[in-house]
């Protein structure tokens, strides 16, 4: 599993960092950045990645295909 996040589309509303704060961070840009994609169950980084207001969060599984994003 792998989180990406894509940059370009990030608004920094940071609902995934509430949602996830080990796994997600605001840089000094507002950006999100993953900090850690392995301290949440993968239910959790789905709920994040859906709750992004901006489509930012992509969740792949182990083969690359998109699960969320």
């Amino acid at each position: 599993m792998q989180v990406r996040i894509r940059h370009g589309a990030c608004c920094g509303n940071a609902e995934c960092v509430e949602i996830a704060p080990a796994v997600f961070a605001l840089d000094s840009k507002n950006k999100v950045v993953v900090i850690d994609d392995e301290a949440a169950s993968l239910e959790l980084l789905i709920e994040a990645a859906e709750a992004c207001p901006c489509g930012a969060i992509v969740v792949e599984d182990d083969d690359g295909n998109e699960l969320v994003g």
